[in-house]
């Protein structure tokens, strides 16, 4: 465990190389990884976290302990724990949202970008506040109907969370949105960047396809028959495609 401000982080440190910090999805947990700490810790050094509210992590109370600027300090306090200056960044949905943020707040700490399933939020307030009001829908989900509010998608099956209530303040915390700032932070980036997409992931792919296009640096992979939680659906082709990329913009370790 991590601790910060008495908050209770639950994070995982597996193997040696350079190393890779891996950031799940909403309502998802570390677990939703495995298969990637499998594949890859003989390799690579990953780091896995569940994020306020979820998984084994703390859930406190005040609203205050959640946010985008909680989790990219959460990020980065996992990194100096761990003894890491500069990683991979990865995430999944929410995560790659983070990760795209924590580049943005962070700029010296990031090796690389792995952004699956993701994206970089909204330009228009309009669209940004219908986000933010599908926020407050599955945090009251949650306040209604407790853990029975997960929904189906593979990523959330065995996330094993301790509390709803965690997961309903992390949906107005820290899952809720502000500004365009990522969104137009991506002409700029000029670290390698993989972006990932299931060929299912409906949500996501126009998303994916705009960030791949706007960021300098990216480049975009499509799993075919693999939906939102594509590492999962797929993992043997998510990992290639991770590994490829790791290979040929880093070197092997």
């Amino acid at each position: 465990m991590l601790e910060r401000n008495g908050v209770r982080v639950y994070y995982e440190d597996h193997g040696e190389g350079i190393p890779i910090l891996l950031t799940h999805g909403y309502a998802a947990s570390s677990r939703m990884w495995q298969g990637q700490v499998e594949a890859f810790s003989g390799d690579y050094r990953l780091i896995t976290w569940d994020q306020r509210g979820h998984g084994q992590s703390d859930s406190p109370e005040d609203l205050s302990e959640y946010g985008e600027s909680v989790a990219l300090d959460d990020m980065a306090a996992l990194l100096d724990t761990c003894g890491i200056e500069r990683a991979v960044i990865g995430g999944h949905s929410l995560g790659g949202y983070l990760s795209l943020a924590f580049l943005l707040e962070y700029p010296e700490r990031v090796r690389a970008l792995v952004l699956l399933g993701a994206g970089p939020g909204y330009r228009s307030d309009e669209a940004r506040e219908g986000w933010n009001e599908y926020c407050e829908e599955r945090a009251q989900a949650f306040d209604d109907k407790g853990l029975d509010a997960l929904g189906k998608g593979t990523e959330v099956q065995d996330a094993r969370h301790r509390s709803a209530e965690g997961l309903a303040r992390a949906a107005r915390g820290t899952m809720k949105q502000v500004d365009a700032r990522v969104m137009d932070s991506l002409k700029g980036i000029v670290t390698p960047t993989l972006v990932v997409v299931g060929e299912k992931d409906r949500t996501f792919l126009a998303a994916s396809d705009y960030m791949a296009k706007k960021i300098p640096s990216a480049v975009r992979v499509v799993i075919e028959d693999a939906g939102h939680a594509a590492n999962m659906h797929q993992p043997e082709a998510f990992n290639a495609a991770l590994r490829t990329f790791l290979t040929g913009r880093l070197g092997k370790r």
